[in-house]
């Protein structure tokens, strides 16, 4: 018979050494895909400010595409991405609108031959100013 509520307390000892293995690995697993894939993320999002910055540029719907590439390029340089192919860019001209569609996508190793593929697809349509 019991007396009080505490006497529970000495038949229990914590996790287990297998459980404590399983979240070791489970939380190295999701360190190691935070560190590899998360640059890609950061990296988009400083092209999609580069490309939204456009939006500022006067008589940017008088411009040709080649102009429009250029300005992308050099906002990218200055952003420190150069690991962006120009074939993912393709800007149009529709009227005084410039469309800037972007479509890439960045495969990383993780470990031995499990690798993480990140797509991105982004379209824009800006006047400038």
């Amino acid at each position: 018979m019991r007396t009080n509520g505490l006497s529970g307390f000495r038949n229990q000892r914590g996790a287990s050494t297998i459980t404590m293995l399983v979240m070791v690995l489970f939380f190295g697993a999701l360190l190691t895909l935070i560190v590899k894939v998360g640059p890609f993320y950061l990296d988009d999002l400083t092209v999609q400010e580069a490309v939204e910055s456009l939006n500022d540029v006067e008589d940017l719907s008088r411009m040709g595409p080649a102009q429009v590439m250029s300005l992308i390029n050099k906002r990218l340089t200055v952003n420190n991405v150069r690991s962006l192919d120009t074939d993912s860019f393709k800007v149009e001209k529709d009227g005084e609108l410039v469309i800037i569609k972007l479509n890439y996508e960045k495969r990383t190793n993780l470990f031995r031959n499990l690798d993480a593929v990140v797509s991105f697809n982004h379209e824009y349509e800006m006047k400038g100013q």
